[in-house]
């Protein structure tokens, strides 16, 4: 059985940082793309970066120079540094992977956390 757990969310100020990791256990083959998505209230899940096995990664236009993504391929983690936080990065956190188990090949994701930028 295949999960997903964040961590590292919480409460910041504008302008400041948090990190956030997700770590996959169970019983995994291999894990191609990892990524973190994010849904602020009211709102649909939108795309904040991603990684490939490789690290080749990608971010959303609203994150660029702001966010870095990164990935540990022998501990199954990946990571997301936040700098210079708005209030409009504010949303539940979710991290997922595509990533190939002895039962199935799909994308799997984790239960999310909460960032909250404020002052």
């Amino acid at each position: 059985q295949v999960q997903l757990v964040e961590s590292g969310g919480g409460l910041v100020q504008p302008g400041g940082s948090l990190r956030l990791s997700c770590a996959a256990s169970g019983s995994i083959f291999s894990i191609n793309t990892m990524g973190w998505y994010r849904q602020a209230p009211g709102k649909e899940r939108e795309f904040v970066a991603s990684i490939t096995s490789g690290g080749s990664t990608n971010y959303a236009d609203t994150v660029k120079g702001r966010f870095t993504i990164s990935r540990d391929n022998a501990r199954n983690t990946v990571s997301l540094q936040m700098n210079s936080l708005k209030p409009e990065d504010t949303a539940v956190y979710y991290c997922n992977a595509d990533l190939v188990s002895p039962i199935a090949k799909r994308v799997y994701w984790g239960r999310g956390t909460q960032v909250t930028v404020s002052s």
